[in-house]
């Protein structure tokens, strides 16, 4: 279900986890779909490009970084698709998340990959061969038989036009000095140190994500939050007032149509906000999501913990914009 971790708990007790990252890059080559498998000289076998995540990484930074230095390719992740978790001959749990994800661009992602840290070449002890395969021949190509539970799913969902997707993250401000500390204005009321730590960890997150376009409140916890990715992006942000707590209390209508544009909008952005806007906010993503989607958004406040990320994945339909799966993700230092 969409929000839930699809791996659960570890079904072995006590074992210890391995927790790794990766996607299916796909494409659609003369009308045919294809899918990028690497193989690995070291087992001398045909997977998904994935690899574990680094101290304090999450885990779509964690597949993004993981894919580029695979493959020699950076990619923006897409939906969510079925994890997978065994025992390796050690003993210990391995847990793979993975992403269904497209090659980037270069030209209309380039915020997002100015935003990424560098990642070394592909290195051929690591990996000696890639290849675009259509999916039947994928299947037949890897070597463990469990990694065609996630190509199933991918070839699911493009044919229910859930594959091609943008984002419309939704970000709660970083973690500010309280209220009955300040004695300034609400509207200047700042993030503390790791209020500013959540924001520099959201970056590598939007990125991975390919966040293009940026709304935030005026108020400066949340311009603050978003200040980060705004550098490493070289990408303006748009501060509205109608996204403050005061603004929404006098017209969330206003805060509804920002959140349909954004939805409407082919490029994928990121909308921060505070916690008294989120009701308005997920309520419009509610009504432009299937029902498994809308009935798994945070409906508890406080809906976000501070620095907390929802990003929801919209296909274009004949209908209009459709939510089709969401996450949540937490900066490590949340």
């Amino acid at each position: 279900m969409p929000l839930v971790d699809t791996l659960g708990p570890t079904h072995v007790s006590h074992a210890p986890v391995i927790e790794s990252a990766g996607a299916l890059v796909w494409r659609v080559h003369d009308g045919e779909l294809q899918v990028r498998l690497v193989h690995r000289p070291r087992y001398d076998d045909w997977s998904w490009p994935k690899g574990k995540l680094d101290p304090g990484e999450t885990f779509p930074a964690a597949a993004a970084r993981e894919v580029a230095e695979e493959t020699g390719k950076p990619v923006i992740l897409g939906v969510p698709l079925p994890g997978l978790q065994y025992l390796t001959p050690e003993g210990r749990v391995k847990r793979v998340h993975y992403w269904a994800a497209r090659k980037a661009s270069r030209r209309s992602d380039a915020g997002a990959l100015a935003a990424r840290a560098p990642v070394p070449p592909v290195s051929p002890q690591e990996i000696d061969r890639a290849a675009w395969l259509s999916v039947d021949d994928a299947a037949r190509r890897l070597t463990r038989e469990a990694d065609r539970t996630p190509l199933d799913a991918l070839v699911r969902e493009r044919a229910e036009g859930r594959l091609a997707t943008h984002v419309v993250v939704i970000a709660r401000h970083g973690k500010a000095v309280a209220r009955s500390a300040w004695h300034g204005d609400e509207q200047d009321r700042p993030l503390t140190p790791a209020g500013h730590a959540q924001a520099v960890a959201m970056v590598p997150v939007l990125a991975a994500y390919g966040v293009e376009a940026m709304v935030t409140s005026r108020w400066d916890r949340c311009a603050q939050s978003i200040a980060p990715y705004a550098r490493a992006s070289g990408l303006a942000s748009l501060s509205s007032d109608h996204l403050t707590e005061a603004q929404h209390e006098r017209s969330p209508s206003r805060v509804a149509r920002t959140v349909r544009e954004l939805l409407e909008s082919e490029r994928s952005s990121v909308l921060c906000t505070h916690r008294p806007v989120l009701p308005t906010v997920l309520d419009v993503l509610g009504q432009h999501s299937r029902r498994a989607v809308a009935n798994a958004l945070p409906t508890n406040d406080p809906f976000l913990e501070p620095g907390e990320m929802l990003v929801a994945h919209v296909a274009r339909t004949s209908k209009g914009p459709r939510v089709v799966a969401a996450e949540k993700v937490a900066p490590p230092l949340h």
